[in-house]
């Protein structure tokens, strides 16, 4: 068994503005880190409309379709290349997802841009277009004939979109560890899904990854434990980082491999090892490169 690694020129060719945070030396950092890494590397397939209406309505696709080039809103933009972008994001997590759920790979990370987790049902922003994570988690249900699957967002910022798009399924279990106060304003505690199947774990500036991983093992893993997932999907949001420019906590290298390894355990204990993870955010490129790094070797550790 392996790792796999699933990526797309296409992802390359999402083109965002001039001084814009998400861009394309993201993946190229990505890339120039793993170099060596002994990974099966695949190229995504393109997503289909039937993948993205597990999560967001014909109208979503309609309005991205139609949008051009430009801005959907102030951080969001539209290039040429971005809505193949967005299609092979959505191919690269449903290729993964079959891959694990098949036993072809132990586990699978998916280097893909835009990012996912801030599209909501009907809205596009946060530099997402599609919620990858959650089109990968209903697929697992869908097409897998899974009955629980267990998404795990460490990314600084809260991912609102998945969590409206899993508010009302109670097969998906939605855990988040987020700054707060920051973008996008939501993630506090109190929001627990209509089953109870949101668990918000806001974290204060400046925190450290030592008060991250208490954080972890007080709420976030027992909740895991408890759901027993048959999968586990994870949000690999990489700008927790102590030196990204977007937001305030203070973690290392290290602590994403910590995390990794927690949920590689459960994965162990309830699913056979199986986990898929993809990009978020990260935006130094030195430390979303190291941290990547540092979470892709900790799965190709698990996937031996």
């Amino acid at each position: 068994m392996t790792t796999a690694l699933i990526t797309h020129p296409d992802s390359h060719n999402h083109i965002t503005p001039e001084g814009h945070p998400e861009r394309v030396a993201r993946l190229e950092a990505i890339a120039n880190a793993l170099e060596g890494f002994d990974l099966l590397r695949l190229e995504a397939p393109m997503g289909e409309d039937s993948h993205v209406l597990r999560a967001h309505p014909q109208a979503h696709i309609d309005r991205i379709a139609r949008a051009g080039v430009g801005a959907l809103d102030a951080d969001t933009h539209m290039s040429e290349g971005s809505l193949n972008a967005a299609y092979r994001g959505v191919g690269a997590v449903v290729k993964a997802v079959d891959m694990v759920m098949g036993g072809e790979v132990a586990n699978a990370f998916c280097a893909i841009r835009p990012p996912g987790h801030h599209a909501e049902r009907e809205k596009p922003m946060g530099f997402c277009l599609f919620g990858n994570i959650a089109i990968a988690a209903k697929h697992a249900l869908e097409a897998h004939g899974l009955s629980r699957v267990a998404i795990m967002d460490f990314d600084v910022h809260h991912g609102n979109g998945t969590q409206d798009l899993v508010w009302e399924d109670a097969r998906i279990l939605f855990a988040s560890t987020h700054q707060m106060p920051l973008y996008p304003g939501s993630g506090a505690a109190s929001e627990t899904g209509a089953h109870g199947n949101i668990l918000n774990c806001p974290l204060d500036p400046d925190t450290n990854g030592a008060a991250f991983r208490i954080e972890m093992e007080n709420q976030v893993l027992p909740a895991i434990d408890t759901f027993a997932p048959e999968l586990i999907l994870i949000s690999a949001g990489f700008d927790a980082h102590r030196n990204d420019p977007l937001a305030n906590l203070n973690w290392i290298e290290d602590d994403f491999a910590w995390a990794t390894h927690q949920l590689c355990d459960l994965a162990d204990k309830h699913c056979h090892g199986r986990v898929v993870s993809t990009l978020e955010g990260g935006y130094d490129l030195d430390g979303l490169a190291a941290s990547c790094a540092a979470h892709i070797n900790a799965l190709m550790e698990r996937g031996k």
